[in-house]
């Protein structure tokens, strides 16, 4: 019941979707007489849209989420560990395209950081996570393609191609894992969220958040004020996160 209203929810917040909602309840003011009240929900609307999609909006939400786990330092080996655990994420193979163009950016740096910590390693075997809806591909395939190609041998690689949601990936992680130690892989927006449900199964991962999407403050730059299509993606995804933390709370309030 609250992971349906969480994907309720991620849809009303898109600011997209939030400012036609508003448009739309404007333009019935309209058609109702109250014209002061349409045109300040038509002004709301704009706002909306404005500013959630403007890359300054998106880092001040994404900040917070993508801090909150450094990434390991690269110099150092890694923790040892005996798996490596790479989340789910976008993949759509289609008209013959590399598995590189199928998987989305996110997915691509999921797997790719995943790929470099199993191979710095010595006999961890790497997990790589992710389902799909019916007659959808699972990301978990499209990883497993792509690690092969990197180097990972067959017999070190675990594929998990059930889940469909962070929730689902944690409990399905836990029985492979077990009591055993283990990096988990996954955008650093995300990771906060992905570690949360991982404690809540009974885990302990060593957190390795790449695909950092928050660049440093450039409040000054004239770009961060503009809407782009950069910047709409970011405060989705942040919001998107936010509304499953919220459902994670309420679940276990």
């Amino acid at each position: 019941m609250l992971y349906s209203l969480k994907h309720a929810l991620e849809a009303l917040l898109s600011p997209l979707s939030l400012a036609l909602l508003i448009a739309v309840i404007g333009a019935l003011c309209r058609v109702t007489g109250r014209a002061r009240a349409a045109r300040a929900l038509l002004v709301l609307a704009a706002l909306v849209v404005y500013a959630g999609s403007i890359s300054l909006v998106g880092d001040a939400l994404l900040g917070p989420l993508e801090h909150r786990y450094p990434p390991l330092h690269p110099d150092p080996p890694p923790p040892a560990a005996a798996y490596v655990v790479v989340l789910g994420g976008g993949y759509a193979p289609h008209d013959g395209v590399p598995v590189t163009a199928a998987l989305n950016a996110d997915s691509l740096a999921r797997i790719v950081e995943g790929v470099r910590l199993a191979l710095r390693l010595d006999d961890a075997r790497l997990v790589v996570s992710g389902g799909a809806p019916a007659g959808q591909s699972a990301s978990a395939r499209g990883y497993a393609d792509i690690a092969r190609a990197l180097g990972i041998s067959q017999a070190s690689l675990i594929v998990v191609d059930t889940p469909l949601d962070t929730h689902a990936e944690a409990r399905s992680i836990a029985a492979v894992v077990g009591a055993a130690s283990f990096i988990l892989v996954t955008s650093a927006y995300h990771m906060p969220r992905a570690m949360l449900e991982m404690q809540r199964a009974g885990l302990a991962p060593i957190a390795a958040p790449t695909g950092q999407l928050v660049q440093g403050r450039y409040a000054a730059d004239l770009r961060a004020w503009l809407p782009t299509s950069g910047g709409l993606r970011k405060v989705e995804r942040a919001l998107h996160e936010y509304v499953g933390l919220a459902v994670l709370a309420l679940s276990h309030g």
